[in-house]
């Protein structure tokens, strides 16, 4: 299987709901992450990397602040004449707003697009899953089994996303089973990263919209468990699934380890938006801690474990622990911040005391003035 003979199609909208202190305004795809990306950098920059040329967003609301930074793919190498970058707004005929419910509707809503491209296969992905590892790979086992579709997944403590896939694999890794996954309860439980031929994904979309179908898991996947091959691909490497917002800060923080930054961010290349901008700022009398300090920031203070989104201000005499602190941010001279994950363009004035805790995060919305 040639990697430039796969269609991408990446979700941006998909449980959103699951943060929706952040993507009240903004679409899961376009969270910030990390000090300086997105979270739909991963799953571009592992299509990239692994020879895709084509790739489709689907998009379903608050969809604006996603466009401006994807623009037309340019900075993942996907701005071409053949190829390239699609954005896919919501229509659905089927219902009265226009915005398609469900994954089901979300695939024949962009059914156009899938079927006047040229790629005989196509993988698919959601944005709140973080990993960074090499699709071709998927690729090789797919052709390599003969399967119908190929899922990949991981094993650990299932998220509390109720919509996802467990998965239960004989020894060659052919998927037996298919059930709702189980939140807290370890398993093989699907990363909704999926592989097939185009052709086997028109018919099963038209055939389940036929019919009603709105569940991709249940009214699909597991309807067809004996009609078709389906094999399970265990992802390789870090990992990590977006449930909530306590997931979110801590994924954040794991970046803090090294050996997490080298997995995710440094086993290939992951491409974002450049916005150049001067280096950081460091006072006389700051110190910095364990920290992810990109660039556009000013620290006058403390910064001790965090994560510095660009164009962060701390203040003289602030100290600032175990927080994140997304772009633009001001800190007022001695603030005292523990545990606080504050988003983009937020002020928080001169002395002000707030305390979180690792398990349970303060969240300041964006363009709050505390």
């Amino acid at each position: 299987m040639r990697a430039n003979n796969v269609l991408g199609l990446i979700f941006s909208n998909t449980y959103d709901h699951y943060l929706n202190e952040l993507t009240a305004m903004r679409s899961m795809g376009s969270v910030p992450y990390g000090g300086r990306y997105r979270l739909i950098d991963f799953q571009l920059s592992a299509m990239v990397n692994s020879g895709i040329g084509k790739v489709g967003i689907i998009t379903k609301s608050n969809y604006q602040s996603l466009m401006d930074h994807v623009g037309n793919g340019r900075a993942w190498d996907l701005s071409r004449k053949n190829g390239g970058l699609f954005i896919l707004p919501p229509f659905n005929t089927s219902t009265a707003s226009g915005i398609y419910s469900g994954r089901i509707e979300a695939i024949s809503n962009a059914m156009d697009f899938v079927s006047h491209s040229d790629e005989e296969y196509i993988l698919m992905t959601d944005c709140n899953t973080l990993y960074n590892f090499d699709f071709a790979e998927m690729f090789r086992q797919h052709e390599k089994t003969g399967a119908d579709i190929t899922i990949a997944y991981i094993n650990g403590v299932a998220p509390k996303i109720v919509e996802l896939a467990e998965l239960e694999t004989d020894d060659g890794n052919r998927i037996t089973g298919i059930s709702r996954s189980r939140s807290g309860v370890e398993s093989n439980y699907a990363i909704n990263v999926y592989l097939m031929r185009k052709a086997l994904l028109e018919r099963l979309i038209n055939e389940a919209m036929s019919l009603g179908y709105h569940s991709f898991t249940m009214d699909i996947l597991l309807k067809n468990i004996d009609k078709l091959k389906m094999y399970g691909f265990k992802a390789p490497g870090y990992v990590r699934m977006l449930d909530d917002m306590q997931s979110y800060f801590e994924a954040n923080m794991s970046l803090l380890d090294s050996d997490n930054r080298k997995a995710l961010c440094l086993s290939q290349p992951v491409y974002t938006k450049v916005k150049d901008d001067v280096p950081a700022i460091y006072g006389l009398n700051s110190e910095v801690k364990n920290s992810l300090i990109a660039d556009g920031c000013v620290i006058e203070g403390q910064v001790i474990n965090s994560v510095l989104f660009r164009g962060v201000h701390i203040g003289k005499g602030t100290v600032i622990k175990d927080s994140v602190l997304m772009q633009n941010t001001y800190v007022g001279d001695n603030v005292s911040l523990n545990c606080v994950l504050a988003d983009k363009d937020v002020v928080i004035k001169p002395g002000k005391v707030l305390s979180g805790d690792k398990t349970f995060p303060i969240h300041i919305g964006k363009g709050i003035v505390i």
